[in-house]
């Protein structure tokens, strides 16, 4: 009876006012990207981004009754806020590994450059954590069983964080080779930094045997790969991909290898955010009441 109950009553939920704009920027944004000639991504690709910001938010709240947005419009302003400075610490590494260009970049000025990047880059986290939610709140996903159990210990943290300087001194000595510890390297670093100032972090829940959270940021971030690198294939500006191997069976601009790539880069985009929260003052984020059964509620972390 309680399932039935909460069924109607999912029933009755609507996809927000926000979730219906997030569409009709997707679609008009889509479309002038898309068809217009010249120069045009610049200034289409925050709105078209913002727009699958706000569906992929409006979506999460029709099927949950509660969403990143719903649950806290400061903290979600506070993810676009975020995002750009943790996209150009990529960037940064980028300027080492030479892994991607943009092409069209040439027409800017320094300054334009800056700002039109940065506005861009200011719609990744967003996007991914509120993709990450969405795929929280199939049952396939929160009915997941116990998996492997990696904890907080100092030996596990201890052995993260060295290992993940190795790899980050492997890739900026050689770039050709170890190219792809740029996808890795940071978030073995700051999981344990997280741990031991008391910031939210993954080990929390696979201490536990908790691999949801995992999963969801996984499946987020493919499906927003997807669009990135779909959005950006006609685009221009657009970017290109430059690697020493693996350079093959492109899906789009991107070869398929790198798909693999964006694992890791979610688990980093979540570190990041929880370092910058807990620097912030802020060490708990919100969480998310997800039901598995009946008897048991659990909850999955804000992402």
């Amino acid at each position: 009876m309680e399932t039935k109950i909460k069924s109607i009553a999912r029933e009755k939920l609507q996809l927000p006012v926000h979730g219906w704009l997030g569409l009709s920027l997707i679609i008009v944004f889509w479309i002038l990207n898309w068809t217009l000639t010249g120069p045009r991504t610049h200034w289409g690709f925050f709105p078209m981004w913002l727009g699958y910001c706000l569906a992929m938010d409006g979506l999460v709240f029709w099927r949950t009754g509660t969403s990143l947005l719903r649950r806290s419009p400061s903290k979600y302003l506070g993810l676009f806020l975020i995002s750009a400075p943790a996209w150009w610490i990529f960037e940064l590494l980028n300027v080492r590994t030479q892994n991607w260009t943009y092409i069209g970049a040439e027409i800017f000025t320094p300054l334009e450059y800056a700002f039109w990047t940065t506005l861009s880059f200011t719609t990744v986290v967003p996007a991914v954590f509120g993709t990450a939610e969405f795929f929280a709140s199939f049952d396939f996903v929160k009915r997941l069983k116990p998996g492997l159990r990696i904890g907080t210990g100092k030996r596990t943290t201890l052995s993260f964080f060295i290992l993940g300087w190795i790899m980050l001194a492997l890739m900026l000595i050689w770039p050709r080779i170890f190219f792809l510890f740029i996808w890795l390297s940071l978030y073995f670093i700051l999981e344990p930094i997280n741990i031991w100032l008391g910031n939210r972090s993954l080990a929390d829940f696979t201490a536990k045997g908790d691999w949801r959270p995992v999963i969801s940021l996984w499946l987020g971030v493919l499906m927003t790969a997807f669009f990135w690198e779909m959005w950006n294939y006609y685009s221009y500006p657009k970017w290109v991909y430059h690697v020493s191997w693996g350079d093959w069976l492109h899906v789009f601009e991107m070869p398929l290898l790198g798909y693999g790539g964006y694992l890791p880069f979610a688990l980093e985009l979540y570190a990041l955010y929880h370092l910058a929260m807990g620097l912030l003052g802020n060490k708990s984020s919100e969480y998310v009441k997800i039901e598995t059964t009946p008897e048991n509620r659990d909850e999955l972390p804000y992402c």
